[in-house]
């Protein structure tokens, strides 16, 4: 490969590792190309990118990413998944796909941020509900005890109203 080739891949791998929430190293071995361009269309559905690196490269572009962690998951054969939004649909996306397709394919670890995650926290990850469904569970717990304060505060008004009309009544009959 030329120098100025190798110099223009580890600038785009940098790049991608900077700008990713989460990256997911892969052992892509006995999968054939019809299905490498299946996972590809399925996880850019996902807004993730996945790419087959040499581990000479993607240090280079590591420590120019200030993301050198990633190394420790790249081992032998390796593809890289970047997912750029949710690191739960990235990682949701990828598992999905071994799980439905019994793939070859093998999920040897993750960087989040500056975590490193080993291939069973990513899975883990990808079990987790989305953002959406995280924020309205939150919001009902936080809605349950304010709703509890209303009926407790509500309560002895009710129960005046109660002792104010039936002396109303009382005083009319």
């Amino acid at each position: 490969m030329l120098r100025e080739k190798k110099a223009e891949i580890i600038a785009r791998l940098a790049g991608k590792l900077s700008r990713s929430a989460i990256v997911i190293a892969t052992s892509y071995q006995g999968l054939l190309a019809k299905e490498m361009a299946e996972l590809r269309r399925t996880l850019a559905k996902a807004d993730v990118d996945y790419h087959v690196v040499k581990n000479r490269l993607v240090h280079f572009a590591a420590r120019e990413a200030g993301k050198e962690q990633v190394m420790s998951i790249i081992d032998g054969p390796t593809a890289l998944a970047f997912g750029y939004n949710e690191a739960v649909e990235a990682a949701r996306a990828l598992s999905q796909y071994v799980k439905s397709k019994e793939s070859p394919l093998e999920i040897r670890g993750g960087l989040l941020g500056e975590r490193v995650l080993n291939a069973s926290e990513v899975m883990t990850l990808a079990d987790l509900p989305s953002k959406a469904v995280l924020v309205s569970q939150l919001a009902a717990q936080l809605r349950a005890p304010l709703s509890g304060l209303h009926k407790v505060l509500a309560s002895p008004l009710q129960g005046l109203g109660n002792v104010l009309q039936a002396r109303i009544q009382k005083i009319t009959e």
